[in-house]
């Protein structure tokens, strides 16, 4: 299973990278626009969009990649490891969490 993480901070990524390693699941982590940002998404399993740490763009580009490939988004409003690790185990282990709403789930 792959992993987009959108947000977040730059030095962070190789956190945010084991952690997922952990889970037994690849990332690709987005900290900042990159050229042709839609097309380097690819196919995910899933996305994390961390949104206190990430530009509109960004998310309404992520969100419409995944409503086009039907793919589960998770919100977290902050970026550490800890939001990281708790959204992961949530899914993984199919707790429901707050406020699940078409498709998305948000987390506080």
């Amino acid at each position: 299973m792959n992993i987009v993480i959108v947000g977040g901070n730059d030095c962070m990524v190789c956190r945010y990278k084991n952690i997922c390693k952990k889970f037994d699941r690849k990332a690709k982590i987005f900290t900042q626009v990159p050229g042709n940002f839609k097309s380097k998404i690819g196919s995910p399993d899933l996305i994390i969009l961390f949104t206190n740490t990430v530009s509109h763009s960004m998310v309404h580009c992520a969100l419409k990649e995944a409503q086009k490939k039907n793919t589960v988004v998770l919100r977290s409003h902050t970026s550490s490891s800890t939001a990281l690790k708790t959204l992961l185990m949530d899914h993984f282990e199919n707790i429901n969490l707050q406020n699940h709403h078409d498709g998305q789930i948000y987390v506080r």
